[in-house]
């Protein structure tokens, strides 16, 4: 009888067990926002059992179901913008992994604090975020990842409260890093999907982006930025337009003694693996892939990669009418060598019957060759 029992209370935690983890703030219990998306889950990881994800770069993601989203903020923290992100996440009871430059939290660890007592994962991104990461040596990369997690540790005045996961400045990671990561038990964080929110874009295009870029996924890491006016102008926009397409929120967080990691299989950290069905969506209108000038994918390149493919208008604009001024230059030039060319042809004739002795029959091709002439230059 208790065997019985025992095995009808494993079946009925079964299906949280699978697809839920951690239970967070739904959108039905955000206080004072009834119409907020909420964080539907929280995933717990073993950051030494997958040490490097997101398929921009790397061949696994996180375990996520069809229309689960994380959200990932890097670069800050910086004032105005980090406070009045964090107030945006908080009015939706959304939760997000942020990673911190090193140089920020010394300069404002008053900030990388209410991050962590808001309840976000603080992971780190390098002490200064050097853009050519790719170009340090050994010792000077492996520098900027220990320092810029000494720093946020030295913010939140604990180093347990600074999550082992790690991702490097404009994703320029290097063997050498990796394996000093990897030997400090760091989750290498890549992303998903980038909304390209550090170009100069309006707020509009930047949330445009990121929700096209996920339906296309499916699922994902979003890259965004706190750092900028138009991200948290693009953010509201994002989450509505994430809840009306059926999209959920989940939030990242490492295991622990007192926090096991989330079961999964294996598969489920492939790229398009669909190992957790959590409620039936929103119909999806699925987005066409976008590709580069030279006609690759822009799905599979880099965040460094991305910084090149959105030039200004204005500089469109220019080149469009530039190779349009020179297909014109060269139609025109081919019509004035191939007249130049007949003209030579009719020259060349009119000069061979100059020379000749006047004979009659000479004298009698002398119409047809005006003639020739004539349709020539025409």
């Amino acid at each position: 009888m208790g065997s019985g029992l025992a095995r009808i209370v494993f079946l009925l935690a079964l299906p949280l067990a699978a697809g839920s983890g951690t239970l967070a703030a739904s959108a039905g219990e955000c206080p004072g926002n009834p119409k907020a998306i909420g964080t539907s889950r929280t995933i717990v990881v073993d950051p030494r059992q997958h040490i490097r994800i997101g398929t921009m770069d790397y061949a696994e993601s996180l375990p996520l179901a069809d229309h689960e989203v994380v959200l990932t903020f890097d670069d800050g923290p910086i004032p105005p913008y980090t406070p009045r992100i964090l107030d945006i996440l908080a009015a939706d009871c959304v939760k997000a992994t942020y990673f911190i430059v090193g140089e920020m939290a010394r300069e404002y660890p008053a900030l990388v604090r209410r991050v962590y007592d808001e309840g976000h994962t603080v992971g780190t991104h390098s002490m200064n975020h050097p853009m050519r990461f790719r170009a340090l040596s050994a010792e000077r990369g492996n520098a900027q990842i220990d320092d810029g997690i000494a720093a946020t540790a030295a913010a939140l005045g604990d180093p347990d409260k600074v999550a082992p996961f790690f991702r490097f400045p404009g994703f320029g990671h290097t063997a050498a890093a990796h394996e000093h990561a990897a030997a400090r038990g760091l989750m290498v964080w890549g992303a998903d999907v980038p909304a390209d929110d550090w170009h100069k874009l309006g707020p509009r295009e930047v949330a445009r982006r990121a929700v096209q870029r996920l339906e296309y996924k499916g699922k994902g890491i979003l890259l965004l930025h706190d750092i900028h006016q138009r991200t948290v102008d693009a953010l509201p926009e994002i989450l509505d337009e994430l809840k009306a397409r059926g999209f959920r929120i989940v939030h990242v967080v490492p295991s622990s003694a007192e926090r096991p990691a989330t079961v999964t299989a294996a598969a489920d950290w492939l790229p398009g693996s669909r190992h957790v069905v959590v409620a039936a969506a929103a119909p999806v209108i699925f987005i066409a892939d976008v590709f580069d000038p030279a006609g690759e994918s822009v799905m599979k390149k880099s965040e460094t990669e991305l910084c090149y493919l959105n030039p200004p208008a204005h500089e469109t604009v220019g080149r469009v009418a530039h190779r349009r001024h020179a297909r014109m230059a060269r139609i025109a030039h081919a019509e004035v060598s191939s007249h130049k060319t007949r003209h030579a042809e009719v020259s060349s004739h009119k000069t061979a019957h100059a020379r000749s002795k006047g004979s009659k029959v000479a004298h009698a091709e002398t119409p047809t060759a005006r003639t020739a002439d004539i349709h020539a230059i025409q």
